[in-house]
């Protein structure tokens, strides 16, 4: 039995969990990590298989880093087969195991009735984790991620990082939450909430998890 299982450990927010976090966890990744932490465990094994993998290893927490953009992924289809159906299907494998906690990586300005498909993709699933009754379920809500990410380079993303100081100091009061955050700092409020606390469904956006990781 694992205590903490993390999904999704390949991307910037997964990285760094991989980084901050000083107990051992599962990683469960479609291909090696160069680098792991010698005091994690991985497996390697391709999608399909991620849920006898979970409900083998009943891990008292799930963390999903799970993620992409329309672009990388190459459709909106794509990019939904990622960021909704593999995340449900993880966390219901999760549930069926009897796993009672799951971190969920989700998006600023994420909501089923958002326009914009990639926030509405976001909501829906969020809406899906809620539906399986995880005794706590943590969904954070980070704006704009920065810091370095591996693989080929994303020009918007490289932009936007550049403009990010200028941008976030224009977004004051309920806009705050729109600012950018290191995937660092996200990182470091994951670890913070493995083990859990209240029960039920917690969100977390940039402020909140700004004060967990300090």
């Amino acid at each position: 039995m694992s205590e903490t299982l993390i999904v999704g450990a390949t991307g910037m927010v997964g990285q760094a969990v991989l980084a901050q976090a000083a107990a051992p966890l599962t990683v469960l990744a479609r291909r090696d990590i160069a680098g792991l932490p010698k005091h994690h465990k991985l497996i390697v094994a391709p999608p399909e298989d991620w849920a006898g993998i979970i409900a083998a290893e009943r891990p008292a927490t799930l963390i999903s880093c799970l993620g992409t953009t329309i672009r990388q992924a190459g459709s909106q289809a794509a990019f939904r087969a990622v960021d909704h159906d593999l995340v449900l299907a993880v966390a219901e494998s999760a549930r069926r195991g009897g796993v009672a906690h799951m971190i969920s990586v989700s998006s600023v300005g994420a909501g089923s009735s958002a326009a914009n498909f990639y926030l509405k993709t976001k909501g829906e699933a969020e809406n899906g984790l809620r539906a399986l009754g995880f005794d706590r379920l943590d969904l954070l809500r980070p704006g704009l991620l920065t810091g370095d990410r591996q693989g080929a380079p994303r020009l918007g993303e490289g932009l936007a990082m550049v403009a990010a100081p200028l941008t976030d100091a224009l977004l004051h009061g309920s806009l705050r939450r729109y600012r950018s955050i290191p995937a660092e700092t996200v990182a470091k409020a994951i670890v913070k909430l493995v083990g859990g606390g209240a029960s039920g469904v917690q969100i977390h956006e940039n402020d909140a998890i700004r004060s967990l990781a300090d």
